[in-house]
């Protein structure tokens, strides 16, 4: 990561307001109950340090994706009870990002208080990335912090634009641990490094695995992107997931993959079922055999058994992706199993860092979250910082 790049260990918020970008899209139950405030508590050492340093904090979200504009559901006010549990102080709310009711509270803002606004997305010049808007926000605090991971892929006006309105800019702890651990993986990796990719498309993740190419020993293939490798070697796969334009490429993959020397894994047996239904008939196929009326739901025994081997024999563990449909109770046993194993190679001193997204709610929600090295928040930003683009959201702190 640049030098040129400030981190708030570095700055003395003492009677300075700090705008703080993070990313409070957190998931909400039917009653509009946080579910799983990961995503706050991230954020909490970079609002310390402020709150520490005797500054104030002015927190700015979005929460889902509001089509037109204002929405109960989608406002931030849900996260208030959540937020001042973690913060140990009362939160002040604008009913507004950037209203009369944001710049009073904003400007009246004491050293210790912290101040959350409403939904940055009510408002479509959010992610138009208009300058007026961003320009607006900027005006509510003296220096800019951007701490949402997460977001940082994504032009925005509160994550790229809005940084030229500061003249003192920096990136916060978590998005600071995000880039290391990302960096960890990608330019010092012990090695064997192992990389697991699953999900449902290959078209996802072309350019990650590309890149991946080039820098691990083993590449392990699970997930519904597995059916369209069995099916690309000729085999048959009934009504499994597959992506029909994307059988060339895949042979070209795995033709690539034995020329960089690189050991490309894929599932052995998949456990199948009549229908895309937890309770639906079930059984066990070998890859590529899979009879027509069914589909591969989740990796089979023999594959859980060989993933495992091979990660708990590495020293470096990327994951992204779950092996199965584990939302299903019936098909979750392939997600669990590889993080088994990748906990067990963690106690033994590998490093393993978790990709966001399904993979991150799966470690989570079967309560491996503490038994790995890290488990990032952001899972697109996470694969186009792999990938090698450049994050709007970190090049906008650049000074």
């Amino acid at each position: 990561m640049s030098q040129r790049i400030k981190s708030v260990a570095q700055i003395n918020f003492k009677g300075k307001r700090a705008l703080i970008r993070v990313d409070f899209n957190v998931p909400l139950d039917e009653n509009l109950q946080v579910s799983d405030d990961t995503r706050i508590s991230a954020a909490m050492p970079t609002i310390q340090k402020i709150l520490q340093d005797g500054g104030s904090v002015i927190l700015m979200s979005h929460l889902g994706r509001p089509k037109d504009g204002p929405t109960d559901k989608y406002s931030l006010r849900h996260v208030i009870s959540n937020l001042e549990k973690l913060v140990g102080t009362k939160v002040k709310f604008a009913t507004d990002c950037i209203g009369e009711d944001a710049k009073s509270l904003a400007a009246g803002l004491q050293p210790g208080e912290v101040l959350l606004l409403e939904n940055l997305r009510f408002y479509k010049e959010e992610e138009k990335g208009d300058e007026a808007f961003a320009e607006k926000l900027s005006k509510l605090g003296d220096i800019y912090v951007n701490d949402a991971f997460g977001t940082a892929h994504r032009a925005h006006a509160s994550t790229a634009v809005i940084a030229k309105y500061f003249d003192t800019k920096a990136t916060g702890y978590l998005m600071l641990s995000e880039l290391e651990n990302a960096d960890k993986v990608l330019e010092h990796p012990e090695r064997p490094y192992t990389a697991i990719m699953g999900g449902a498309k290959i078209s996802d993740k072309i350019l990650i695995i590309e890149r991946l190419l080039d820098k691990v020993d083993n590449l392990i293939i699970g997930g519904g992107m597995s059916y369209t490798f069995s099916k690309a070697q000729g085999g048959t796969i009934g009504d499994s997931l597959c992506e029909a334009d994307k059988l060339d490429y895949v042979l070209e993959l795995m033709a690539k993959a034995k020329e960089k020397g690189v050991n490309l894994i894929l599932p052995l047996d998949t456990v199948i079922s009549t229908k895309f239904a937890n309770d639906a008939e079930q059984g066990l196929a070998k890859a590529g055999q899979i009879p027509d009326g069914w589909m591969g739901l989740d990796i089979g025994p023999e594959t859980r058994k060989l993933f495992a081997d091979v990660v708990k024999a590495s020293k470096t563990i990327l994951w992204n992706g779950p092996m199965g449909v584990f939302e299903m109770s019936s098909f979750v046993h392939g997600t669990i199993a590889v993080a088994e194993a990748i906990a067990e190679a963690t106690e033994k001193g590998a490093f393993s860092l978790i990709g966001g997204g399904d993979s991150a709610a799966a470690v989570n929600k079967f309560g491996f979250g503490e038994k790995v090295s890290y488990v990032s928040t952001g899972g697109g930003a996470l694969l186009e910082h792999m990938e090698g683009k450049v994050l709007p959201g970190v090049a906008a702190l650049a000074e």
